[in-house]
């Protein structure tokens, strides 16, 4: 702060002033009347509260301000700015004002006071705000040294321009003791809006308000006190005592109430909210009241709540059940867990406080519980005597709301031998409960949301079969943020004919809703052309025109691969992914297929490859999207290398391979001070395990009639041989079947048909038609359309796809020892 008069800076020193808070509403009238205010203007908080604030603050002059302001006690200077306080009183005014004037008080004594007048804004019934002190009993020690009294002008300032700005600001919220903290903050932040008060001695020269009511007058007591500890102590008669002692030592019992109540609940928000965790949370909230505002806390949540599930609009009812979620208490240890068990559920009557509480949505005050009170609640609890530990004890029920919506409610109980609730426990147990229900909502939703996208990416991820025909399989899906479970990264296997196996893993680009509803546009389209049994760099070129046709913000990776365990071999076409590693079983050698790149998905008119790998069993293929091997800052030819190396490693399991190539990716990343990844991971390994020769039986017939029997007794004997007689029966009637089909629709060559073991029995007949074949509805008369009807019903799966040359129908049966 400079002067006016070119002298050094100097630091601005709070007026240590004390303040009158008044309050009033819409209508005029008085809403708040503080201890300062009371102590300057003569009437008590009951007969202030709810009068016209005109009739309790009567302006009958101002004093201007300025640099020709004259003498302060000058009275013929009065009559300029009264109108201006008056017409902030009647609500004329909006915008802040602030000045001196002449107020008479009822007891008719006229008062100098320096004013502040806020008009405010909001959802609560408060119009305007007025802060007064008495500027006759400003003492030198308030103002900076060399400042004349009559000098002194209120007005407005950024609190910002003073150091020690914000813990000016937090002080306001103690001018306003009666209100909650939520309606106080809501005031104080259109005060620091609007402006802070500040005591003007000139243009340059200003100091800020302390917010404090009445330092001063209780150092003044506190003096006087002390005298006469010593008067007594030597014997003397004591001093007179002031006439306002009795009233002021009540303002500073009032005023340490209120410090404590604030200081409680600021200390309480910083103990709940920790976490999103909904179960933690509810221990937070429990702990933080017992011992030092209740005894005993219990809490309730809706059971939809407690599920994460949605609940009907409109208050809870008497049928509405309340889920008991937390019980915290300083009895004896097991007094209450019989009696009221955490865990138990049950609905609250109409007739009973908490049914109140519940559908008001305000706080219920009990001071004392009756034998009567006592004996209706103890009815919910069955053969459970609950009246020994709530009779005759103070109870308060607060709401836990959020938006409007009881979520649940908190039983307070006090003991016997403490102080019973009061008006100002239940302001402190409304907002407690206040933020509460809000860190409530918050972990409620949070968990909520985290369950939904759970939800939607199991959904949208297939719940891979561990063994597949000649392979096994592990995946790994890991989100990249805990708060983002919802990513564009999949993997997949898909059963073909011919026992083969189509591995995929595809990556949508971005993150998040957008990208797994592509994602999951994308794999079940890959799915649908799997089962058309679509060469790799065929159906990639098909999944991209697709991708083009549905938008151009489509863009995906991908990598297709189809094993054929008969013949050992792998196909794969890669659509502008990461190279697979292939681990080989003669040697623990680790390689990457190189493979022609191709471009993502989405970009259109890139021709696709396919490359044929010959495999030997017991070879592993692993799969994974960028977000396992990239981090930003670090090439990905490190993560590659790293994914090359730990998949060679030897593991007890499939997945313990995979964990341990996610567990070797991370300790590189935060070796080389990348931290964590960002980025979804898919993985999937195969270990390519094959199918023996002796497992196979294949048979050219013949497209004769006669061959139909003749099929039918080279499955018996070969089931016979595999030790499989059991399958025997459904075996040979559904090979007679499609033989039968086959033979009547074949053209020209021989129809084939072939079996394979492989965990299960498969069954493939293969002819010349291409015409896919139908199930039909036969009635009792028709001649043609059963045969499928039979297949449908023995087979566990049964299937159709058309291949170069014609079409392939098979079926599969499981087998007597899996």
């Amino acid at each position: 702060m400079h002067s006016g008069t070119g002298t050094a800076p100097q630091s601005p020193v709070p007026g240590r002033v004390p303040l009158a808070v008044v309050v009033v509403d819409a209508s005029g009238l008085v809403s708040h009347w503080s201890t300062g205010a009371r102590r300057l203007f003569g009437p008590a908080r009951e007969d202030a509260v709810g009068r016209p604030a005109t009739d309790l603050l009567p302006v009958s002059g101002a004093l201007p301000e300025g640099p020709n302001s004259r003498a302060y006690g000058d009275e013929s200077v009065y009559d300029e700015l009264g109108p201006e306080l008056e017409s902030s009183l009647d609500g004329r005014a909006s915008y802040p004002a602030a000045g001196r004037a002449r107020l008479e008080t009822p007891r008719h004594e006229r008062i100098d006071v320096l004013w502040w007048a806020y008009p405010l804004v909001g959802p609560g019934p408060e119009r305007l705000l007025v802060l007064a002190a008495d500027a006759g009993r400003l003492h030198a020690d308030d103002v900076p040294d060399g400042h004349p009294l009559e000098r002194i002008a209120p007005g407005f300032a950024l609190h910002t321009d003073f150091p020690g700005a914000d813990e000016l600001a937090r002080g306001l919220p103690a001018i306003l003791p009666s209100m909650s903290v939520g309606e106080s903050a809501r005031i104080v932040s259109q005060v620091l809006e609007l402006g802070y008060p500040v005591l003007e001695f000139s243009l340059h020269d200003r100091v800020p308000v302390t917010a404090d009511w009445g330092v001063p007058r209780r150092t003044e007591r506190k003096a006087r006190r002390a005298e006469a500890a010593r008067a007594a102590a030597a014997g003397l008669p004591a001093p007179r005592r002031a006439p306002d002692d009795e009233a002021d030592d009540a303002g500073d019992l009032e005023y340490a109430a209120v410090r404590e109540h604030l200081e409680f609940l600021n200390e309480v928000s910083g103990r709940i909210g920790s976490s999103l965790d909904l179960s933690r949370t509810i221990t937070e909230v429990s702990r933080a009241v017992v011992p030092r505002f209740t005894d005993v806390a219990g809490t309730y949540l809706r059971e939809q709540v407690v599920a994460g599930e949605g609940f009907p609009d409109g208050p809870p009812d008497a049928t509405t059940m309340w889920h008991r979620v937390a019980l915290e208490h300083t009895d004896e240890p097991g007094r209450w867990d019989d009696v009221v068990p955490v865990g138990e559920s049950m609905p609250f009557p109409v007739h009973t406080p908490f049914f109140q509480c519940m559908t008001s949505g305000q706080p219920v005050l009990v001071p004392r519980i009756t034998e009567e009170m006592g004996n209706a609640i103890a009815s919910q609890f069955e053969k459970r005597d609950i009246r020994p530990l709530i009779t005759d004890r103070s109870m308060l029920v607060v709401p836990l709301k959020a938006r409007n919506v009881v979520l649940g409610f908190m039983i307070l109980l006090r003991h016997r031998e403490r102080p019973v609730f009061n008006d100002m426990d239940r302001v402190t147990g409304a907002e407690l409960a206040a933020r509460a229900g809000l860190v409530l909502d918050n972990a409620r939703m949070y968990t909520y949301q985290e369950s939904v996208a759970e939800t939607l990416q199991d959904s949208m991820l297939p719940h891979i079969e561990p063994r597949m025909p000649g392979c096994d399989i592990a995946t790994r899906y890991l989100p990249g943020t805990l708060l983002g479970r919802v990513g564009g990264d999949w993997f997949d296997s898909i059963k073909l004919p011919g026992s083969r196996t189509a591995l995929v893993v595809g990556d949508v680009m971005g993150h998040g809703l957008n990208s797994a509803a592509m994602m999951g546009q994308l794999r079940t389209a890959v799915q649908t052309m799997a089962a058309l049994d679509l060469p790799p760099a065929q159906l990639l070129r098909n999944l991209d025109d697709l991708a083009q046709r549905l938008g151009e913000h489509y863009l995906a990776t991908c990598l297709y691969a189809v094993y054929d365990p008969i013949a050992n071999e792998l196909e794969l076409a890669n659509a502008g992914h990461i190279p697979p590693v292939l681990v080989r079983a003669e040697d623990g050698r680790s390689e990457l297929l190189e493979l022609p790149t191709g471009a993502p998905i989405g970009v259109g008119g890139v021709p696709f490859e396919s490359v044929r790998v010959p495999m030997a069993p017991g070879d592993r293929l692993v799969m994974c999207t960028d977000g396992l091997v990239e981090v930003r800052g670090e090439d990905i030819g490190v993560g590659l290398a790293t994914l090359c190396e730990s998949a060679a490693h030897p593991a007890a399991s499939m997945d313990a391979a995979c964990d341990t190539i996610i567990r070797s990716l991370a300790v590189t990343f935060a070796d080389a001070g990348r931290g964590g990844r960002k980025d979804d991971v898919a993985l999937l390994m195969a270990r390519l395990n094959g199918i023996a020769p002796e497992d196979v039986a294949h048979w050219s017939v013949a497209p004769e009639p006669a061959e139909v029997s003749r099929t039918r007794a080279l499955v018996r004997d070969q089931l016979a041989a595999w030790d499989l007689g059991a399958l025997t029966a459904p075996a040979e009637l559904m090979v007679g079947e499609l033989v039968t089909n086959a033979v009547r629709h074949a053209r020209t060559r021989s129809v084939e048909v072939r079996l394979v073991r492989s965990g299960t029995l498969v069954c493939e007949v293969e002819d010349d038609d291409q015409r896919l074949p139908t199930l039909l509805n036969a009635g009792p008369g028709d001649e043609f359309g059963r045969g499928l009807r039979v297949v449908s019903a023995l087979a566990g799966e049964w299937g159709t796809s058309r291949t170069g040359s014609g079409k392939t129908v098979w079926f599969e049966l499981a087998s007597p020892r899996a």
